[in-house]
């Protein structure tokens, strides 16, 4: 796999991640019990803990992307098992 596809496999496997983690956890104002100023939205969450969030996103992603390289490495998958690549020209080619 090059490089730079492999980075850029990361990457959209790290934001599907935290967009799936980011939800956990949450508490708006009105669940923690607390009063909404004027000009505060009151959806808005008291605590986002980002910091958490983006290191188990680093970590689930990790993870993923290890299985989906062992996958790619190993033969287990390729571009040629997809079931729309038919009649798509060869990436060697």
């Amino acid at each position: 796999m090059n490089p730079i596809s492999g980075i850029a496999i990361y990457f959209i496997i790290w934001w599907l991640v935290l967009f799936v983690v980011l939800p956990f956890g949450v508490r708006n104002s009105v669940e923690a019990g607390e009063t909404v100023q004027q000009g505060n939205e009151p959806g808005a969450p008291v605590r986002p803990l980002i910091f958490r969030k983006a290191i188990i996103t680093t970590v689930v992603a990790t993870v993923i992307f290890g299985v989906f390289y062992a996958a790619m490495t190993q033969g287990w998958m390729s571009l040629e098992t997809l079931p729309f690549y038919d009649g798509m020209p060869s990436p060697n080619a």
